[in-house]
């Protein structure tokens, strides 16, 4: 309706009809929306706005590139396996809420450990007090991971590792006790993180310098695909990206460019790219934006199915396809108001499901606070499963298909992280742009950006900006047992004083040996393992002959 008959008299009104008052139009165009990722959003979007190819891009589900998702029915077929993230204080106190959980319905582990043990120090280190159990759970020898998995059926549920520069020894933890109980190797069904490439570029986690990183990450490969044939060797990690500060956008293009630096590793090492493709799962966070997460996903597994043929030529189907867990943003969970998380966290996981995710971890809404208590936890997992059994998102495959703002923002998102992935390669790599700095200062700009919006309000934080007035007390977190370090000392004395000093102190040099000539570590890591050594001796060992990196130091 135009401006001007706008301000026309409106028409009398017919007998028996009540008058309805004509709006006016805006006499000033509506300000321009941008998403997260300061991509601009139209006021409304209509069939001009689909991309020119989109019937290429968007076959079935099922079909490459795997737009609309990699299996044919999707979630009608299975759900998505529903991890909850756990790990605190001992090995014993995580088993029991992992049992919990399962109790629950939880149909997947998913391990958190404590720094000590992700920075390969065992508990009773000196760098690592104050750190036993307070951020994961505490594994340092054959006896702890025993407990943690007590009970657990190792043959029939999928246990995923946040682990990276200690993995093949954390791996190794896990075959060894599946081989103490008899369990088949092959039977093991799993996910290691072992992206050590995000941990100098946003988390900090490190140990050794990049080159014996990479070689224990495709050591780590090539073990798996000969002996534990359906573990996924690696799961790239944009989740700890995004949780530094990146964009959607950044998230996306930064690790599809790491995954495709781990393959090229492989193919270097001599290992067959289609063989490791097919073993690689990545890792996403699901942010508030519904549509842009959705976009996104959807533009990941067609970006990396086309990329893959682009650059090692590989045409298997399976190959091809693009595996992910997600979990929903810790970083946008607030301490202010903390039931609104419950509100954040739903949406972030609806966008999980919408977008395809084939695992997903819902945070608890009292982790601003500190460690999730048992009741957020339940609660956490029940969205979940209201998630796949009420919500409807489960009933079709791919069911924001054919949305004129989700395609057209499927299309924009795979377009800028193609740019952002050209400008790496024009760098060198993504070796070489990490240590320039370009990734890390392009993260921390787009924080710094996300945090001025905040503050000047111009991004609304419900709770923290707007709408701040009242407090929502939620459930105490759990509390953590600083006694946990104390004991934990005193056993692993008495660990070390218990083994064959012989058979250890052999299985030490020979890993040592190992490490100094060209073969694959995770053997000799095993045997070491068990051979009693802790997680520290063989981190030591390593270290003795690889180094330590340090920031600013040439990658």
């Amino acid at each position: 309706m135009s401006a001007k008959r706008s301000n026309a008299k409106s028409p009398t009104p017919r007998k028996g009809r009540p008058s309805r008052a004509v709006p006016e139009v805006p006499s000033r165009p509506m300000p321009m929306r941008r998403t997260p990722s300061e991509l601009n959003v139209k006021p409304v979007y209509t069939k001009a706005d689909l991309p020119r190819d989109l019937a290429k891009r968007t076959p079935l589900p099922g079909d490459a590139p795997y737009t609309r998702g990699i299996h044919a029915s999707m979630y009608r077929s299975r759900l998505w396996t529903m991890r909850q993230y756990a790990g605190f204080g001992s090995a014993t106190q995580t088993n029991e809420r992992f049992r919990y959980l399962l109790a629950q319905g939880q149909t997947g582990l998913s391990v958190a450990f404590d720094l000590p043990t992700q920075m390969g120090y065992d508990s009773d280190h000196a760098l690592a007090r104050g750190e036993v159990g307070k951020v994961g759970v505490a594994i340092s020898c054959m006896a702890d991971m025993e407990a943690l998995l007590d009970a657990l059926p190792l043959d029939k549920v999928t246990t995923s590792m946040t682990i990276n520069s200690t993995a093949p020894v954390l791996l190794a933890f896990y075959v060894a006790v599946a081989d103490a109980r008899g369990t088949p190797r092959s039977a093991l069904g799993g996910t290691v993180q072992n992206d050590v490439l995000k941990e100098y570029i946003a988390r900090g986690t490190y140990i050794y310098p990049p080159a014996p990183s990479l070689r224990l990450i495709t050591d780590l490969f090539e073990f798996t695909a000969d002996h534990v044939p359906q573990w996924n060797s690696i799961s790239v990690s944009g989740y700890h990206m995004r949780e530094a500060g990146s964009t959607a956008v950044q998230e996306l293009a930064f690790t599809l460019a790491d995954g495709l630096t781990y393959l090229a590793a492989a193919k270097q090492r001599g290992l067959d790219p289609t063989r490791i493709a097919k073993r690689i799962s990545f890792f996403f966070n699901a942010h508030n934006h519904l549509f842009e997460e959705v976009a996104k996903f959807r533009a990941a597994r067609k970006l990396w199915a086309d990329l893959l043929r682009e650059r090692f030529r590989i045409t298997d189907p399976e190959a091809l396809k693009l595996r992910f867990h997600t979990q929903t943003a810790g970083s946008m969970l607030t301490a202010q108001q903390p039931l609104n998380n419950i509100a954040r966290v739903t949406i972030q996981g609806l966008a999980a499901v919408l977008g395809g995710t084939q695992s997903l971890h819902t945070n608890s809404y009292d982790e601003a606070l500190g460690l999730p208590g048992k009741e957020a936890a339940l609660l956490a997992l029940r969205t979940q499963q209201v998630l796949g059994y009420e919500s409807g998102a489960t009933d079709t495959a791919d069911p924001l298909a054919g949305s004129y703002f989700v395609e057209a923002l499927t299309a924009e998102l795979e377009l800028r992280a193609r740019d952002l992935i050209a400008r790496i390669d024009d760098m060198g790599g993504m070796l070489a742009a990490i240590e320039a700095g370009w990734v890390q200062e392009q993260i921390h700009r787009a924080a710094y950006q996300w945090q001025r919006d905040v503050e000047s309000g111009e991004r609304v934080v419900v709770g923290v900006n707007k709408f701040a007035d009242n407090e929502s007390v939620p459930a105490p977190p759990f509390a953590h047992d600083p006694a946990v370090e104390k004991q934990r000392a005193e056993f692993l004395r008495e660990w070390r004083a218990s083994r064959d000093s012989a058979a250890y102190g052999a299985a030490i040099d020979t890993l040592t040996a190992t490490a100094r000539g060209t073969g694959n570590l995770v053997p000799p890591i095993l045997d070491a393992l068990k051979a009693h050594a802790t997680l520290g001796e063989v981190s030591d060992a390593l270290r003795a002959v690889f180094g330590v990196y340090k920031p600013g130091e040439s990658l």
